[in-house]
């Protein structure tokens, strides 16, 4: 597993493009990925869980991926919402130059991958969709959830799934305990071992 690569900014050894087929949004796509990047070879089960179970996003307005890999859940997101501003962030380089190539590919111009630190601060996100890097470590990833979770907007959802032994239920009593009354935060389904946890932040 190449997980210590994945997390890092510039991960190490060639960055070699390979063609990825998959099917996103109900139709074959020819994407491209690469080594060093979390789940290169596919879409891996925690995110097929996330796009076959969650509602479809926000039509309008800015919709987020934390953690964009190589694009499914973002080019998902630009794909079923073409009128939307999808945001994608990942802190590995080689993902968010994937994402951006796979979005010109499918002639998504709705989407936009970077890092972090240059998604302005201000903006608001109506829908946020993550499989969330649970692997980095409990105070990384709560401090990444933190970062991202309040910039929901009024009446807004975040959809998180994460794996039921990777902790899913004790990061949803985290989140309840750790957002402000504004927010709700229930588990809405269960599929093959992982859980669909949604964040809701009230309307006024």
């Amino acid at each position: 597993m190449e997980s210590a690569h994945y997390f890092s900014a510039s991960p190490a050894g060639p960055f070699t493009r390979k063609q990825l087929t998959v099917e996103l949004a109900g139709e074959t796509r020819k994407l491209q990925t690469s080594s060093a990047i979390f789940s290169p070879d596919g879409i891996d089960k925690g995110t097929a869980v996330l796009l076959a179970d969650v509602p479809a996003p926000a039509p309008q307005g800015n919709l987020l991926d934390i953690g964009c890999g190589w694009g499914p859940i973002a080019l998902t997101m630009a794909l079923r919402a073409p009128h939307a501003k999808v945001y994608a962030v990942d802190v590995n380089e080689r993902c968010i130059t994937l994402t951006n190539e796979n979005a010109e590919l499918l002639g998504l111009g709705n989407l936009a991958a970077s890092a972090p630190e240059a998604v302005d601060p201000d903006l608001r996100f109506d829908t946020i969709w993550s499989n969330p890097p649970i692997r980095i470590g409990k105070d990384e990833l709560h401090s990444l959830l933190m970062l991202w979770l309040p910039r929901l907007a009024p009446g807004g959802s975040a959809w998180l799934v994460v794996q039921k032994n990777l902790g899913s239920d004790s990061l949803q009593r985290w989140l309840a305990g750790a957002l402000d009354g504004s927010f709700t935060v229930t588990r809405e389904s269960t599929s093959k071992s992982f859980r669909i946890l949604r964040v809701r932040k009230a309307s006024r």
